[in-house]
């Protein structure tokens, strides 16, 4: 009697509350680069600290990276507005504020935001916005953006599909998405497994949210950038 009444109690909280099929899991062994949480199969990384922004600004990045290449992928117009998610130190919100109408360059570290505040006034760049996120939300007003980007951060996201969902609300109707990740399938790049990603896992993330995979563009050296457009039914 008491076991049927759990079983039946069980079923009727799954149904207020369905599980969803990308749930967040924890382990207690996990990758120690990690944070022990994982989505849809993915540790996510531990998030680089402000204490690294040197390395976002080292010299060697314009020969390993090729942000211009990344820039002029993205088919930017000087009607955009650009919301350059993870942003650091303004690397590239600042490269990307001169061809677009504006860039928001949000971070969730306020040291991160100080500094990208202080290279604001330096550089004398006034259409770049400094914005600090949360770890759910980009605090973006709704239907603020035409370009959502994110250079070697979504993967530190600890909560990927929060703010993915509030990144797509972001978007405007035609919005679009650019994830650029060091490419996962590739052993022999140097860089920490966790802050790799996939082409498979990042259409797979992205679809999760409603977004549609449009295109890879796999010449940005040791780089994916994945284009993704807001679906209909999204808008």
């Amino acid at each position: 009697m008491f076991k049927t009444i759990i079983l039946s109690l069980v079923l009727t909280l799954s149904l207020i509350f369905p599980v969803q099929a990308d749930s967040y899991q924890f382990r207690a062994n996990h990758n120690l680069d990690g944070i022990g949480k994982f989505y849809m199969g993915r540790e996510i990384a531990q998030v680089m600290g402000h204490q690294g922004a040197g390395w976002l600004e080292r010299s060697p990045r314009e020969k390993e990276e090729q942000p211009q290449k990344v820039i002029d992928g993205l088919n930017l117009k000087s009607s955009d507005v650009v919301a350059d998610i993870g942003a650091g130190t303004g690397y590239f919100s600042f490269r990307i504020a001169p061809l677009v109408n504006k860039v928001y360059g949000v971070d969730i570290q306020p040291e991160m935001i100080e500094i990208l505040t202080l290279l604001k006034a330096e550089k004398h760049i006034l259409n770049v916005e400094p914005v600090l996120s949360t770890n759910t939300s980009p605090n973006l007003p709704p239907a603020s953006i035409d370009l959502a980007l994110m250079v070697d951060a979504y993967h530190e996201f600890d909560y990927p599909q929060e703010m993915m969902i509030g990144i797509t609300q972001a978007l405007k109707p035609n919005g679009r998405v650019a994830l650029v990740e060091y490419k996962g399938e590739n052993p022999f790049i140097a860089i920490k497994p966790l802050h790799k990603m996939t082409e498979r896992q990042v259409i797979r993330e992205m679809e999760a949210v409603g977004l549609v995979w449009e295109e890879t563009k796999r010449d940005v050296s040791q780089q994916h950038l994945l284009i993704f457009t807001k679906s209909p039914a999204k808008s």
